[in-house]
């Protein structure tokens, strides 16, 4: 039987799978180098440096491929608040103090006018007020520094859970989500959309609710001094106000949800330029990129110039309205005092705080551009939130027990586009420890398949079991931590050689990882490297040619000890010398382990227990090359074709 012998390597119960970033921790800080201990010189240093270290708690993030219904719907500001309730309520408390206080200057105003500056000409009256304005002022300017640093704490951790949040959903989505969206867009989420929500919470609502609060405030003061100059106010003022006010809401709405959008196309642009930067300049594409990108810029410029446009017409408006309320005001209020039937100190005081009642209209604007600019946001982020995982953990999902490896298709049937299946009735069953083989032409649907078999998607008809268990009814992470993937495009993550093949166990030892090394034929490559298995990969993998990075990823996936592997042409990108050892290792490393080969090459195909044919979506021949050679069918023209270009070129017969 090919690629089949000793099984060490595998040895054992499947591993767990998790992040390898690195495992660091007070114990490992290098992960990975051994911890020498901490300098005796330094440790009274690290003693203050914990001692002073702030309680963060446990953390509390779970990840679960269970989405919950109700996330989605949820996300609003008042959810986002009621989560740290006891930061929200001191915010609104120390917010009102704000509010009632910053009015008191005024009223004292009037009273020093009418009892210090009256008749009796009372010179303590003058200094009475002028200290109560004083102690108002300090009041005033406590309450505020206090408010700002609740409102910072509270913005701060709203922000962080809702960031957790949305990386733990984008964890959860399936495959097809991140085929149909932008990166791009995707990272808009992560980065404006929070940042904008960040400003309202730590800015605006405060000073959204500070200026609403003080229009009240005034409003009643204004009407305890004197009722008709009140009403006048509000008859003059507040109808077209209010009109004004409404027409704006209702176009940065539009506006706010175009800027959005723009920003997000710009981030979408900017991300695959960068990711194919080597193709752009090797076809000499910056120039057309450029035009392509100033056009899309152009549309995020125009939505901007859009919402200028809109506040250029309410923000002078609002303040047209209050210069004409005041100069009303200043006439009607004037002719009252020539007929003593207003005070000079009542007057004055009127005055000002109708100019601090319509002072609070013009920040509203400002806070209600961060408000819009913030509930678009919201509305974005429910968006996400409401996408649901196309590869749903059903809530009655049972652990799936350590399995032998028979993979079972029965009828199934499967489209990206529900309307135009990629595979059609498919029927296959492979045996336990067989490895087996998918050929055929480009698009026919040989990928697909295995990605069923890893649960990447599920099927629009039929079932897929492994072991007799139907995959839609077991948790994902049980199937995950049993299966083995390495695609024909391998990527690594940014961080050390080792952090990168410890990938789905982070808590093996370097006797293991050298293990995995060695059964690839990887240990040339990691000696020659300056720093071992600490030498840093850089982002993607980059610093590194593609016959390394299909070295490590292979090391990376027998390092999780599957029990079914997957591999998609994975000696692809390598050379014959390198093909040669990986085909070596897998002779001794699939023995006893299911394997699903997606061959474009024949000679990998030829080393296979079976060979299955895959033809527009179809399964059309099974059988071992030989069978299928003498049989005449698909397969025979496919090798004879082969054949024929091998003659041609002997290193294609390799």
């Amino acid at each position: 039987m090919a690629w089949s012998g000793g099984g060490g390597v595998f040895g054992g119960a499947p591993g767990g799978a998790g992040f390898a970033g690195g495992p660091r921790s007070a114990a490992n800080p290098g992960g990975g180098l051994p911890f020498a201990g901490i300098p005796p010189e330094l440790q009274a240093g690290v003693d203050k440096l914990l001692t002073s270290e702030p309680d963060h708690g446990e953390p509390r993030a779970r990840f679960s491929y269970r989405a919950s219904a109700r996330e989605g719907r949820r996300l609003t500001l008042r959810w986002l608040l009621f989560e740290h309730w006891h930061l929200g309520a001191l915010a609104v408390l120390l917010v009102t103090v704000v509010s009632v206080a910053n009015q008191a200057g005024p009223r004292l105003i009037d009273a020093g006018i009418n009892h210090g500056m009256g008749r009796h000409k009372d010179f303590g009256a003058i200094v009475a007020a002028a200290v109560a304005y004083l102690i108002a002022i300090v009041v005033t300017a406590g309450a505020q520094h206090l408010q700002v640093r609740v409102t910072g704490r509270l913005a701060a951790w709203v922000m962080n859970d809702l960031r957790v949040k949305v990386f733990t959903h984008l964890q959860r989505l399936g495959l097809d989500f991140y085929t149909d969206e932008k990166a791009g867009v995707i990272m808009t989420r992560m980065t404006s959309d929070i940042e904008n929500l960040q400003q309202l919470l730590q800015d605006g609502l405060a000073q959204f609710t500070v200026q609403g609060l003080t229009m009240l405030v005034i409003a009643g003061l204004l009407f305890s001094m004197n009722v008709r100059l009140a009403l006048i106010t509000v008859v003059l003022i507040m109808p077209a106000l209010t009109a004004l006010s409404l027409w704006f809401r209702a176009a940065s709405e539009r506006g706010y949800d175009r800027v959005r959008d723009g920003i997000a196309n710009v981030l979408a642009d900017l991300a695959e330029s960068l990711h194919g930067v080597r193709i752009v300049a090797a076809h000499n594409r910056q120039r057309h990129n450029v035009v392509h990108h100033r056009n899309v810029v152009g549309e995020y410029r125009d939505a901007n110039m859009y919402t200028a446009q809109i506040n250029a017409v309410y923000g002078p408006g609002t303040q047209m309205l209050g210069y004409l309320g005041s100069g009303a005001i200043l006439a009607i209020g004037g002719n009252m005092v020539l007929h003593h039937t207003l005070s000079p100190g009542d007057l004055v005081a009127f005055f000002l705080y109708l100019n601090r009642f319509l002072m609070p209209i013009q920040l509203l604007v400002q806070q209600y551009n961060t408000y819009q600019q913030g509930q678009a946001s919201i509305i974005k982020l429910r968006t996400l939130f409401e996408v649901a995982p196309s590869v749903p953990e059903d809530p009655d999902a049972e652990e799936l027990p350590p399995i032998h490896g028979e993979i079972v298709f029965e009828d199934v049937t499967f489209g990206y586009d529900p309307t135009n299946p990629v595979i059609r009735h498919a029927d296959l069953r492979i045996s336990a420890g067989e490895t087996v083989a998918f050929v055929g032409p480009t698009g026919a649907g040989k990928s697909t398949l295995a990605k069923l078999v890893t649960r990447f998607y599920d099927p629009g008809q039929g079932r897929v079991l492994i072991d007799g268990h139907d995959l839609r009814h077991v948790t994902v992470g049980s199937l995950r931590r049993q299966l083995g993937v390495v695609p024909q495009e391998p990527f690594l993550f940014a961080g050390t050689i080792r952090d990168n093949i410890a990938f789905a166990d982070p808590e093996a030892t370097d006797d293991q990882v050298w293990e995995a090394i060695r059964a690839v034929g990887l240990v040339d490559v990691v000696e020659r490297m300056p720093a071992g298995l600490d030498t840093i990969v850089h982002e993607r993998g980059q610093s590194l040619s593609s016959g390394e990075r299909q070295l490590i990823a292979l090391a990376r996936a027998f390092m999780a000890r599957p029990r079914v592997l997957v591999l998609d042409e994975a000696t692809s990108n390598l050379d014959l010398l390198s093909e040669t050892k990986i085909e070596a290792a897998l002779d001794v490393l699939l023995e006893a382990r299911t394997a699903v080969l997606i061959a474009h090459r024949l000679t990998t195909a030829m080393k296979a227990d079976r060979i299955v044919v895959v033809d527009e979506g179809q399964v059309v021949e099974i059988g071992t090359h030989d069978e299928l050679v003498a049989r005449g069918g698909r397969y025979a023209a496919m090798y004879a074709t082969w054949m024929s270009h091998s003659d041609a070129d002997p290193e294609r017969a390799h």
